[in-house]
């Protein structure tokens, strides 16, 4: 069986730490605030993060540079892995899959870079899925390959608290920003493949809750032509700053889908940094079926 090493960034939720207890490798991602760079869970943490924001900072995410991403490879490869499986954040989201994919050219296929359109607790979970494909058995290859056959089985719904950083990022206009302030609209974001998008407009917290549960018993019936409680799939939450929020959502949500086992975690700065504190999120990805 072929030795293979599992890559992922700081987007996954999964910290250093964790990342040595699951044996999964994670590239930090970077981030300039006031025009020093920082490197998500390395010298940034979430709590320095949000006073940043809070206090109207200029920030900008970034991507891992070549000489980081290559110096991992080159290292893990020295150490004796036979191949990579490398999983970035969602290629329509960050330029760092595109990266990837073009410095894997000169590995003659030791790297197999994933395409996969995840990220956040979803890309968490592809990298544990990797883990266990390849502690099952299959090549690089192979697992890359199952990895993006299930690219789509996948939706992520999120409810943010403010407008004012998707004004301040230019993703909506002011005017429109103003008007759903006024309205005390909260936007429902979906994350479907590549891109974020608009998905619905709720009036008050427990619509916009509401909302993002019908959209995920939805997907499951319509998209995966599944069970809706909860059985087969991998149902996950996450917020920005808003944990105590969230862990009671998660008991309410609970109650939906009795047959599903919610992990929680928060939103990876990447996403905070476009939509600021206070968004609450829901995952569901199929579960991956293992055998050869």
């Amino acid at each position: 069986m072929a030795k293979i090493a599992i890559i992922t960034d700081s987007n996954s939720g999964i910290t250093q730490k964790q990342g040595e207890e699951l044996g999964i490798y994670v590239l930090p991602m970077p981030f300039t605030i006031n025009e020093e760079t920082y490197f998500e869970d390395i010298n940034l943490e979430a709590e320095k993060f949000y006073q940043e924001q809070a206090a109207g900072s200029d920030i900008f995410t970034s991507q891992p540079s070549p000489e980081t991403v290559m110096g991992l490879w080159d290292k893990l490869l020295n150490e004796g892995y036979e191949e990579i499986v490398h999983i970035p954040m969602s290629s329509g989201l960050s330029g760092s899959c595109q990266s990837a994919l073009m410095l894997a050219q000169d590995y003659d296929g030791k790297v197999q870079v994933v395409n996969n359109q995840r990220i956040s607790v979803t890309q968490r979970q592809s990298a544990m899925d990797a883990k266990t494909l390849a502690e099952n058995g299959y090549h690089a290859d192979e697992i890359r390959e199952k990895l993006e056959e299930d690219k789509f089985n996948s939706s992520i719904y999120i409810m943010l608290d403010t407008l004012y950083y998707l004004k301040k990022g230019g993703r909506i206009t002011p005017a429109a920003a103003a008007l759903g302030t006024i309205l005390r609209l909260k936007p429902v974001l979906q994350i479907q493949g590549e891109k974020l998008d608009a998905y619905a407009k709720a009036r008050t917290t427990e619509q916009g809750k509401s909302i993002m549960v019908k959209a995920i018993k939805s997907d499951m019936e319509n998209r995966f032509d599944g069970l809706t409680d909860g059985t087969g799939y991998h149902i996950a939450m996450a917020h920005t700053q808003n944990p105590e929020a969230a862990e009671a959502w998660r008991e309410e949500v609970l109650k939906e889908f009795p047959a599903a086992e919610i992990y929680m975690d928060r939103l990876p700065l990447s996403i905070a940094c476009h939509i600021g504190p206070g968004a609450l999120a829901i995952t569901v990805s199929k579960k991956m079926i293992y055998e050869h």
